[in-house]
């Protein structure tokens, strides 16, 4: 498969010396824009995703006419929250009893 190339990109040089300063071992520079391009991509991709679940969630709401305030919506993820660290808890004592 061919690779395609990312065009050059112009920084101060404050900017590339911060950059390597934070380099992996072993890791290049190059590795490091490339990672933190596709990383970019990926979370500006969930943001789209996200508004257009938003979007459909809004469209469903206007046609049934069903709202739920967002006291409510907090509340009941707070409560699975809560649930869900209980029960990590209660797994993680009965491990330390065992």
């Amino acid at each position: 498969m061919k690779t395609a190339q990312l065009p050059p990109v112009r920084v101060e040089q404050s900017v590339r010396d911060e950059i390597e300063s934070v380099l992996r071992q072993g890791e290049t520079l190059s590795q490091f824009v490339e990672n933190a391009a596709v990383q970019a991509a990926q979370r500006r991709r969930s943001q789209q995703e996200f508004l257009a679940r938003g979007r459909e969630s809004l469209k469903r709401a206007q046609k049934s006419g069903e709202y739920f305030s967002a006291k409510d919506a907090l509340d009941a993820m707070q409560a699975r929250l809560d649930l869900r660290v209980a029960q990590l808890a209660q797994k993680k004592s009965s491990r330390v009893r065992s």
